[in-house]
């Protein structure tokens, strides 16, 4: 085991602490230990660049739907943002200067996959299997996102399909677009940033949209060279917007608790944008949501609409049902001959692929604990699995403010969780089961009555298996902070340390 003050050089396989995944909830943490004085840890990645979901989608067209000053890391500031909503490669390049300039890069272990992470009782570790050999670790932290895994839509047929097949998140930069007849799958955030870009460059492009989608103007624009000095001299101006656009997200959470007024204002704007953007009243028609605002993300777009009012574009209101060789047929009836098709299809999220891999004290996977939905204590830890925490696990999500802000409540969290063991001499922490179930069930009472679950739509937030919101903080985000910004010994069973630990 590694000193808590050393870097752990090229060949350590144990530290105190493992962290599963390089986006910004594992970069997050990884830069707070650096900055108190931890070393003693390792970051697992399984790709070879920091990142993510930056890492992952670049996709043409992509971009963020949170300003800049807001989607980053409050105690690492950018005065250099080139817009109020920054393209994804900028980001990107945000979190290599973060990991780079914190000293993280030595504690990634990039390349490598967690193919199984093992409570061992008899020891008090985690044993984490990857393709380059076994890991020990104290604790281990799972910081894998919403967003990591690629959803794959079941279309019969879908193998048989004669061209191009890819989904956003793993674009085909080598594939031939131009010219093509391109076929978009989804409706959803990836699909309106990706449709202008292939109605560009394709000689015909038809989406399959499943359910319309409230979209509303996107407030962009460029920041000046004036701006950007004045932010890096004074950091507070930029602190001062961050505030900014964090209340106005606050604003807007009312939207989703059903209140009448702010659903309407929310419902004119986005219907407005709707009525000003296509004058054609059928294709108007077939972009009007059937289900409450809010229910579904709520998207940002000011090129969508007009990509679909163009001549070479076929909005079809129905979902992709079969694939027949080169034919796309919708749920209507209706058949496209197409050469590429791109599954805008969303990600894994109410059930995270990474639960497959993690076995707690019982022998059985994280996965299969959470048959019904996911669940843990505090939004962070789970009964059964000692020594775990889950950073952007269940309800941490958000559909009004910034994943950020609550990706640093959990980590002020973790790192209090740590100062108690240590403080206490205690060896394994784990989340009472009552504790847990009682949180859920307040949880649940919390959800009652909000759009998601009210608002007479299917979306991602809510869990089939159990009809509850798993993967949404039911609330206001500044409430998420004050209900789980801080660690509560008081929800767990701790085992103290003896000297042979």
């Amino acid at each position: 085991m590694t000193s808590s003050h050393s870097t752990p050089d090229s060949a350590s396989r144990q530290a105190r602490l493992i962290i599963i995944g390089a986006g910004f909830a594992g970069l997050g943490l990884g830069m707070r230990l650096r900055q108190r004085g931890d070393t003693d840890f390792l970051v697992l990645e399984r790709a070879a660049d920091v990142g993510g979901t930056w890492r992952d989608n670049d996709y043409p067209g992509c971009a963020c739907d949170v300003p800049s000053h807001l989607y980053s890391f409050s105690f690492r500031p950018n005065p250099n943002w080139s817009r109020v909503f920054s393209p994804g490669p900028e980001i990107q390049q945000y979190l290599r200067e973060c990991a780079r300039e914190s000293g993280l890069l030595p504690h990634i272990r990039f390349g490598t996959d967690m193919l199984a992470a093992r409570w061992q009782a008899e020891c008090r570790r985690w044993v984490i299997e990857t393709n380059h050999g076994d890991f020990e670790a104290e604790v281990l932290i799972t910081a894998t996102g919403h967003l990591a895994d690629e959803r794959l839509p079941e279309v019969p047929g879908l193998d048989s399909f004669t061209g191009e097949v890819f989904h956003s998140a793993r674009w085909n930069h080598q594939a031939e677009l131009k010219g093509k007849r391109i076929g978009v799958v989804g409706s959803g955030a990836s699909a309106i940033q990706v449709v202008p870009q292939m109605a560009e460059v394709a000689s015909e492009l038809v989406v399959f949209q499943r359910s319309a989608a409230y979209v509303i103007p996107r407030a962009d624009r460029a920041y000046t060279a004036a701006e950007q000095r004045l932010f890096a001299r004074d950091p507070e101006r930029m602190h001062a917007l961050r505030s900014e656009f964090f209340w106005n997200g606050e604003y807007n959470f009312a939207q989703r608790r059903n209140v009448p007024r702010y659903l309407q204002e929310a419902k004119d704007l986005a219907l407005g944008h709707l009525a000003r953007q296509v004058s054609d009243p059928v294709l108007r028609q077939k972009l009007t949501p059937d289900y409450e605002v809010g229910c579904k993300r709520l998207l940002i777009s000011n090129d969508y609409f007009p990509a679909l009012s163009r001549p070479n574009v076929t909005l079809e209101a129905s979902a992709l049902a079969r694939v027949e060789g080169s034919q796309g047929v919708a749920a209507n009836g209706a058949s496209h001959t197409l050469d590429v098709l791109v599954l805008a299809t969303g990600f894994e999220a109410t059930r995270p692929p990474f639960a497959k891999r993690v076995f707690g004290s019982a022998g059985h996977s994280l996965d299969a604990q959470w048959d019904q939905g996911m669940q843990a204590f505090d939004s962070i830890a789970v009964n059964g699995f000692p020594n775990l925490f889950i950073l952007n696990g269940p309800n941490t999500g958000l559909g009004h403010n910034s994943v950020v802000y609550i990706i640093e409540a959990q980590v002020d969290y973790l790192l209090e969780a740590l100062d108690h063991m240590r403080q206490q001499q205690i060896a394994v922490l784990e989340a009472d089961a009552q504790a847990e179930d009682a949180y859920m069930d307040a949880l649940h009472q919390r959800s009652q009555g909000t759009v998601w679950l009210a608002g007479g739509c299917k979306s991602w937030y809510v869990d089939p298996r159990s009809g509850r919101l798993t993967l949404v903080w039911p609330d206001y985000a500044h409430a998420f902070r004050d209900a789980n910004g801080h660690f509560h010994p008081e929800g767990y069973h701790p085992t103290p340390a003896t000297p042979s630990t």
